[in-house]
């Protein structure tokens, strides 16, 4: 199956707006496991008087469990799907939080940042050069800034591979193909087994220059498939 990018996924998770919260709803522990993935990048004070940045902010839950782990904090949230962001802004927000319509590639030239800290949930697997997108991160965080990647990443055996296989076959792309936008969750089932296992995506993140890089597991039926990925931005040049 050929993945979708850019445009055609931006597209396909415009339509697939309407109904992504009740989807995402149907996993157990969904929620939850956003909040436990933005208090790992264990912010002090509550956030106060430090500035995040939630990319790919889709309909906002990432959004609030960021909130939820630093509710003092102020937070720039942003997504390439009109669509996504329109759920978002309908939600009821603080005056702390921004949304705009930015892809991640575009976050450098829109003169955004720097931030204390970068949370990204589910979004690497979708973007056309994820070493370029982290060297983009890198540059909007200020040296010692915080990361965390909240991602499906498999931990590598077959048996991941086959949890995976077997929750898209008989839960996401049925639940998909109901709402119409069956192309957006096979591109989901397949992102996941083509995307970096959790060894290689640390490696990645250490490559792309961030010092401390681990990943961390999930708990449930989620472990071995989705994981935190914590690390910490060097200083430029190192």
């Amino acid at each position: 199956m050929t993945l979708l990018r850019d445009r055609d996924l931006a597209h396909a998770f415009d339509h697939a707006s309407r109904t992504y919260d009740r989807l995402t709803g149907l996993n157990p522990g969904y929620r939850a496991d956003l909040l436990r993935s933005a208090r790992r990048l264990r912010l002090p004070g509550d956030g106060a008087g430090l500035h995040l940045l939630d990319l790919g902010c889709g309909t906002g839950a990432s959004t609030r469990a960021l909130l939820r782990a630093a509710p003092r904090a102020r937070i720039t949230a942003v997504d390439a799907s009109a669509g996504m962001l329109r759920r978002a802004l309908a939600k009821p927000w603080p005056d702390s939080v921004e949304f705009l319509h930015l892809s991640a590639e575009e976050l450098t030239t829109a003169g955004e940042g720097p931030f204390d800290a970068v949370f990204a949930a589910y979004l690497f697997r979708n973007v056309s050069d994820p070493d370029a997108v982290l060297a983009t991160v890198r540059t909007l965080l200020r040296p010692g800034g915080r990361l965390a990647v909240h991602e499906y990443s498999l931990g590598g055996s077959r048996a991941h591979r086959a949890m995976w296989t077997a929750v898209c076959q008989g839960v996401i792309i049925p639940a998909g193909t109901l709402t119409g936008d069956r192309a957006l969750y096979r591109h989901l089932w397949h992102s996941v087994l083509d995307f970096d296992t959790a060894a290689d995506f640390t490696g990645r993140l250490t490559r792309a220059g961030f010092t401390g890089a681990r990943a961390l597991p999930l708990a449930g039926w989620q472990t071995g498939i989705t994981h935190t990925f914590v690390a910490t931005a060097g200083e430029a040049g190192r």
